[in-house]
């Protein structure tokens, strides 16, 4: 089964970056204890991520025959790990042409595109539907703009926007700036912690107000609506503190160490033609997180219900 690691969030510079990748090995020259080559999946913190993971390095194993270490690491320390040749592959990236820009367009890019993943990424704010019925219209920022005490705890003054973790990608308080709304933003810490807040206020039918996501498998359970912003224009959210548009689309890609791309073989060629849809990722996050089952015990089940699906992704040889 796949072995976990975590990665020091730590500064690095793109001088750095290079020596040590450089210095790195070949990806396809690095064994496992068992003797198997092996591949290095960086791991971030949402559950749609987690089975992304799963499926791949259970059908890497199982199929391929390799090892696989899943380091388990933020967003940008991940980057980090493709450029300095500790870590092979992002499988979900979301947006970060900053990151791209630093670490891939250089003469000697340390990272490459490894096209899409096949899903759909969209991010917002959400409320549960209930609450839209009783208060029409706060499910658009101008409907919301005078009423954000509804989300205040004591239902006065400020309200709060419940975000996940801190290093998700955000531009939440550029839009509260923007739109002038009386709004703070609280962070639950992890998705899973901001999931089970959620919850909680939805049975009891109170107020919530939230930075979310798809795909994600909560949406099967809740009823769910999203605020309307005004549609996302190219560079609207060039200054950070100042954002007049909602998130943009995502359309999700992998991203791949230099190092891997060039020597990574088969399992590289796999995970280049590994897609799925958003259903596929909520059906094996909702195994995960809601069910309670091992990640490889939720892959092993997936794929055994879907061979019509991986097959495909396996490299010509296979």
């Amino acid at each position: 089964m796949p072995v976990y690691r975590s990665a020091p969030v730590q500064a690095a510079a793109l001088a750095s970056a290079v020596l040590l990748a450089t210095a790195c090995g070949p990806a396809d020259e690095e064994t496992g204890r068992a003797g198997a080559p092996q591949v290095r999946i960086a791991v971030n913190g949402w559950v749609g991520y987690h089975a992304d993971a799963a499926v791949v390095s259970y059908l890497l194993e199982e199929e391929l025959g390799y090892q696989v270490e899943l380091v388990e690491a933020d967003e940008e320390a991940s980057w980090r790990g493709l450029a300095d040749g500790s870590v092979d592959v992002i499988l979900e990236n979301w947006g970060h042409e900053d990151l791209m820009e630093l670490y891939g367009a250089t003469e000697r890019p340390l990272v490459v595109d490894g096209g899409p993943t096949g899903n759909d990424g969209r991010i917002g704010w959400y409320l549960p539907e209930y609450l839209a019925e009783e208060h029409p219209g706060i499910d658009t920022v101008d409907g919301l703009r005078g009423k954000e005490n509804v989300f205040a705890e004591d239902g006065e003054g400020t309200g709060r926007l419940l975000a996940a973790d801190p290093s998700f990608v955000t531009q939440d308080q550029g839009m509260i700036n923007h739109f002038g709304l009386d709004l703070e933003i609280e962070h639950a810490g992890s998705e899973e912690e901001q999931i089970e807040r959620v919850r909680e206020a939805y049975e009891k039918e109170e107020p919530v107000l939230f930075y979310f996501y798809e795909p994600q498998w909560l949406f099967e359970d809740l009823d769910l609506v999203k605020v309307e912003f005004p549609e996302y224009v190219e560079l609207c959210e060039i200054d950070p503190d100042d954002v007049g548009c909602d998130y943009p689309d995502y359309e999700l890609n992998k991203v791949f160490s230099a190092a891997f791309a060039d020597t990574g073989g088969p399992a590289h060629e796999f995970i280049e033609n590994w897609t799925w849809s958003n259903e596929d990722q909520n059906e094996v996050a909702r195994m995960i997180a809601e069910e309670g089952e091992d990640p490889q015990q939720a892959a092993r089940t997936w794929v055994e219900e879907n061979p019509d699906v991986w097959r495909e992704w396996l490299p010509e040889q296979n």
